[in-house]
């Protein structure tokens, strides 16, 4: 095994670039190193321009996500190991605008996640005296699984249809208003009900599955979306069956 291995990086400077470029650096080959240990030795020791998002180093912030050999990772989470001999390629995520070099622009993607209203919603708040809002481990089980998104947004990479359509909602953002609506704290499903049940949300989803298969958390955002569509369309069938609300 070489002692070095080359990473070719994306380079974009909105000051001087008309288009993103790649640049190759060798770096150390080590077999415990990971894509951003990699990044940062650049960094320091060869180029202090470079720039990216990074924070925790243990999967756990979401902000170093970025395409290697063109698939949405984690680079704390990606191994040098697992590439080498061959060369890495690192590139921004996506159906995002790059601000410069590695990072995206996040604007649009914390407009929609807003828009979903992720956060506990109450109509009936019961005074503290009475303590906190008890579950059961079938109750935190049904939502659990889509509360462990760490807004990475790899998904929305990895999404044909924001691709296509950046009117889309797109994954977490909908994977998010899910794990609200489940909760037995929650309220507030029927203030989500209008924006979740537009074509530019649910119903814009095509089902490919990319975005669960990209998903570090393994928190399925396309099983999120389908499970909401169930709950829209038998709200639908009600409507029909029922104009007058079942009174």
């Amino acid at each position: 095994m070489a002692d070095t291995i080359k990473l070719e990086i994306s380079r974009y400077s909105p000051e001087t670039d008309a288009a993103p470029h790649f640049q190759s650096f060798e770096v150390p080959f080590r077999r415990d190193w990971v894509v951003l240990d990699a990044l940062n030795y650049i960094k320091d020791k060869q180029d202090g321009s470079l720039t990216y998002r990074w924070s925790c180093r243990m999967g756990i912030c979401g902000s170093c996500g970025m395409l290697v050999n063109g698939e949405p990772k984690l680079t704390c989470a990606t191994f040098l190991a697992d590439y080498a001999p061959a060369s890495i390629r690192v590139e921004p995520l996506r159906n995002f605008p790059i601000v410069r070099d590695l990072v995206i622009a996040m604007n649009d993607f914390m407009r929609k996640f807003q828009k979903m209203k992720p956060w506990l919603i109450r109509k009936e708040e019961k005074p503290v005296s009475e303590g906190e809002y008890l579950q059961t481990p079938e109750q935190l089980d049904a939502y659990k699984q889509f509360s462990m998104c760490i807004n990475c947004m790899l998904c929305y990479a990895a999404c044909p249809v924001y691709g296509l359509d950046p009117l889309f909602a797109g994954p977490a953002a909908i994977a998010l208003a899910q794990r609200y609506n489940l909760d037995s704290r929650d309220q507030g499903a029927k203030d989500r009900f209008p924006v979740l049940s537009q074509h530019d949300a649910i119903w814009g989803c095509t089902f490919v599955g990319e975005c669960t298969r990209v998903c570090p958390k393994h928190v399925d955002p396309a099983g999120a979306i389908q499970q909401y569509k169930l709950t829209a369309a038998l709200d639908w069938v009600k409507s029909v069956v029922m104009p007058w609300g079942g009174k």
